[in-house]
Formats: C-alpha cells, sequence, structure tokens
C-alpha cells in the first residue's frame, strides 16, 4: 500500500475500518484465510513458463554467456610482484607527454 497516496490512501483506509466494523456487528463475515494454500498455489508463478521450454533454457544460456575475447595475460602485476610489471602497466595506462 505504500504506493498509495493522499485521497487514494484514505479510501483505503476508510474501507478497512468500515470492514472491520461490519465484521465486528456481524454484519459481515471474516475472511478466512488458508496461507499454506495461498503458498502452494503461488508456486505455480516462480518460475516463468517460457524458461520451463528449451527455448527459454537456451534464452538464459544467451543471456548469461560470456561476450568478447577474455584477456591473454593472467597474470596481474599485484599477483606477480614484479616491479617492471608494475612499471609496464603504469606506461600502458599515462598517456604519454608531448613537448
Amino acid at each position: 500500500m505504500s504506493d498509495l497516496k493522499g485521497s487514494d490512501l484514505e479510501n483505503t483506509t476508510y474501507d478497512a475500518q468500515q470492514l472491520v466494523q461490519e465484521i465486528t456487528t456481524g454484519e459481515e463475515k471474516a475472511p478466512k484465510v488458508n496461507v499454506e494454500a495461498d503458498y502452494e498455489r503461488s508456486k505455480q508463478f516462480d518460475v516463468a513458463e517460457i524458461d520451463r521450454t528449451e527455448a527459454g533454457a537456451q534464452a538464459a544460456a544467451d543471456a548469461t554467456a560470456m561476450s568478447g575475447a577474455a584477456s591473454s595475460s593472467t597474470a596481474t602485476p599485484s599477483e606477480t610482484g614484479d616491479p617492471a610489471d608494475f612499471l609496464q602497466m603504469a606506461k600502458e595506462v599515462t598517456p604519454k607527454e608531448e613537448k
């Protein structure tokens, strides 16, 4: 109900208060709630119908597949600990000054 504002919220609150009063006076029956049954029925919506098909599986695979080529270098300067590697990395990321 957090998306309700102004008069919508007031009307909803008023309607709820009216229902409580009608239930209290016996004019209206209290709704019966079966949480376990509702939970079991909700499970049918946990996965989209398309995801249960081969097309859905393929779409998921395509969406999560890595795109682009992986870097050929596997070790980073911090992994090798070699100061020359850090120097080389700094040269690659720092633009050369033109004189």
